[in-house]
């Protein structure tokens, strides 16, 4: 059994998304890019609903290619205890009201026993402050947390 990882969002946006104008937002598309195309075929990859949720929002033809994208990407079930953890999550890291689907992309891969969560949303999944918090949060509520990380972060533990 290959490893497993969790496709947040941010990742199928970057991949079909025009390219940036800022240097560093093109650098991470690229590395997207590069993930997908040369290292993605080492792991098993899970989306969920709210990652079908937020590639069906926006321009039509943005929709169209990031649904493309997940089309054939197995959907991990939403639970009781998805929604239990990502309130704690909420509560316990804590996180904004505005931050609610990241505790929920959090704690679906972490119910469902996922080893890597791969974001480019820094701000409320990959921020080096909230990884302990999120992770004691989730080790309190008896799972164990995905590894939340770039592509550039997962290219350099799996070359």
């Amino acid at each position: 059994m290959q490893p497993t990882v969790y496709l947040e969002t941010s990742i199928i946006g970057y991949l079909t998304s025009r390219r940036s104008n800022l240097l560093v937002t093109a650098a991470n598309q690229e590395l997207t890019i590069e993930w997908w195309d040369q290292h993605r075929i080492k792991f098993d990859q899970f989306i969920s609903p709210y990652v079908v949720t937020e590639c069906s929002s926006g321009n039509e033809e943005a929709i169209r290619d990031r649904l493309a994208i997940i089309r054939d990407i197995p959907e991990l079930a939403v639970s009781d205890a998805v929604a239990q953890l990502a309130t704690e999550l909420m509560q316990g890291v804590p996180l904004p009201e505005k931050a609610e689907v990241d505790a929920l992309h959090i704690s679906i891969a972490a119910v469902h026993g996922i080893e890597y969560l791969l974001t480019w949303n820094c701000k409320h999944i990959a921020n080096a402050s909230l990884r302990p918090r999120i992770e004691a949060v989730c080790r309190n509520a008896g799972y164990e947390p995905p590894t939340i990380c770039t592509p550039q972060e997962l290219m350099e533990i799996w070359p």
